[in-house]
C-alpha cells in the first residue's frame, strides 16, 4: 500500500533517466517524450550545461531565504525584463503562485483606486491553478466541484469574445483587470487572432484596467517567441511564468510593467523558497541555452513541421476536427473523447497527453529535432487512425 496521497490517476510507468527527448523507464524501455513534463523540460532531459550549472550551484549554496539579497534573482530579473519589456519581477515556486501574485496585484490596484470589491474578468475553459483563488479564476467546473465556496471577485466570459467584456464593463463598475492565457493549454490549445488581444489591450487602456497574461504554459519560447503575447504584438501589465522557466527545477515569476509596476512594497507579498539560488541558476541557464542554441527558431520550425505532418497524414480522415497551435504547443482535436490514446501511445513508446477531453496535446522539448518530429508524426498517425476507425 502506497502512503502517497491518491491525487493523481497515474499511468503505469516510472522513469529512471533520460537524455534529450528520450526517457527510459525502470524496466529499461525507452520512450520519445512529446510532453516534456507538461511543458516543463524546456531543454529535454539531462542537458549537460544545465546539469553542470546545477551541480556547481548546489555545491556552493542552495537557499538563504528572501531576508537577504539573492544575486541570481537580480540577474534573472534583469534578463527577463530585457526579454519581456516588463519592469519588475517577483519570484515564486510555481505557476499557481505566480498567478496568485497577479490576482493580489489586481486587487491591490483596485483598492488603491478606491474600488471596494475589485473584480477580475476571466475566461471560460481557462486554467490558472489549483489554489483557492486560482481555482476560482479557472473556467472548469470539474476541477472546482467540491471546493466551494469559491473565492469571489471573478466574472467569466467566453474566450475570444471582446463584446462580452465590453458588455460587462457597462454594468459592473468593479472591474480592475482582465486575466487570460494567450493560448489556453489545459482548456484544449485554444487561441484567438491578434485582433482580439489588441482589443483587450485597448479596452484595458480605456478603462484603466490591468491586462494580465498567464504565460505559465505558453511562455518561455514554447510558441517560437519568448512570450505568447509577443505573437499578438501586445504588451501586458502583468505576465506570469513557471513551467519551462527552470527546465524542471520549480520556479515561478510574476512580471509587472506599466501601471502595475511599483504597486507592491515590503510586506505586501512574499515567499520563503521563491527565487532561491538553485532555482535562479536553473532559470538563467535555461535562458542562456535557448539563446545560444537557437531554440526559438527551432520551436517555430519544428512545430510547423509537426503540424504539417499531421495535416498531411490525417487529410480526409473522418473524426479529425482541427490541428492548431504555435511553435511546440500543438493540439490535434478529434470529434470524440480520446483519453484512451494516452495509454495506447505509451504502449507504442510515446509520451503524449489529452486535454479538454478531445484534444491530443503535444509539448515537446524546445530542442526537439526535425527527425524526432517526423518520428512522432509517423508513430502517432496510425494510432489516431485506428482509434477513429474503432
Amino acid at each position: 500500500m502506497s502512503h502517497v496521497m491518491n491525487t493523481y490517476a497515474r499511468l503505469p510507468v516510472t522513469f529512471s533517466h533520460g537524455k534529450g527527448s528520450r526517457i527510459t523507464d525502470t524496466e529499461g524501455r525507452e520512450y520519445l517524450d512529446a510532453l516534456s513534463g507538461i511543458a516543463v523540460n524546456t531543454l529535454g532531459h539531462a542537458h549537460p550545461r544545465l546539469v553542470a550549472a546545477l551541480a556547481e550551484q548546489a555545491g556552493r549554496l542552495l537557499h538563504t531565504s528572501n531576508l537577504y539579497g539573492v544575486a541570481g534573482q537580480e540577474t534573472l530579473a534583469d534578463k527577463l525584463c530585457a526579454l519581456s519589456g516588463m519592469q519588475e519581477v517577483f519570484f515564486a515556486n510555481s505557476g499557481c503562485e505566480a498567478n496568485e501574485a497577479a490576482i493580489k496585484l489586481a486587487r491591490y490596484f483596485g483598492h488603491k483606486k478606491g474600488v471596494e470589491l475589485p473584480t477580475v474578468v476571466v475566461m471560460e475553459k481557462a486554467f490558472h491553478g489549483r489554489t483557492m483563488a486560482t481555482l476560482s479564476a479557472t473556467g472548469n467546473r470539474k476541477v472546482q466541484a467540491g471546493f466551494e465556496p469559491l473565492v469571489a471577485g471573478f466574472v467569466r466570459v467566453p474566450y475570444g469574445d471582446l463584446e462580452a467584456i465590453r458588455a460587462i464593463a457597462e454594468h459592473n463598475k468593479n472591474i480592475v483587470a482582465v486575466m487570460f492565457e494567450i493560448i489556453q493549454g489545459e482548456g484544449g490549445i485554444h487561441l484567438c487572432d491578434a485582433a482580439y488581444y489588441r482589443g483587450v489591450r485597448e479596452l484595458c487602456d480605456a478603462r484603466d484596467w490591468l491586462m494580465i497574461c498567464d504565460e505559465v504554459q505558453c511562455g518561455m519560447g514554447r510558441t517560437g517567441q519568448w512570450f505568447g503575447y509577443q505573437l499578438a504584438g501586445v504588451q501586458p501589465d502583468v505576465a506570469t511564468l513557471a513551467k519551462g522557466l527552470g527546465s524542471g527545477v520549480p520556479i515561478g515569476a510574476c512580471m509587472t510593467g506599466g501601471k502595475a509596476a511599483g504597486l507592491f512594497g515590503p510586506g505586501n507579498h512574499g515567499s520563503t523558497f521563491g527565487g532561491n539560488p538553485l532555482a535562479c541558476t536553473a532559470g538563467l541557464t535555461t535562458l542562456a541555452c535557448i539563446e545560444d542554441e537557437g531554440l526559438l527558431a527551432n520551436a517555430d520550425r519544428v512545430g510547423k513541421l509537426i503540424r504539417q505532418g499531421f495535416a498531411d497524414g490525417l487529410a480526409g480522415v473522418e473524426g479529425l476536427v482541427d490541428i492548431r497551435g504555435h511553435g511546440l504547443m500543438i493540439g490535434v482535436e478529434l470529434d470524440r473523447p480520446c483519453a484512451a490514446l494516452v495509454g495506447q501511445a505509451l504502449a507504442a513508446g510515446l509520451l503524449i497527453n489529452v486535454t479538454g477531453d478531445t484534444v491530443i496535446r503535444l509539448l515537446p522539448p524546445l530542442n526537439f529535432s526535425e527527425s524526432e518530429a517526423r518520428e512522432l508524426v509517423d508513430r502517432m498517425i496510425p494510432l489516431i487512425k485506428t482509434f477513429l476507425a474503432g
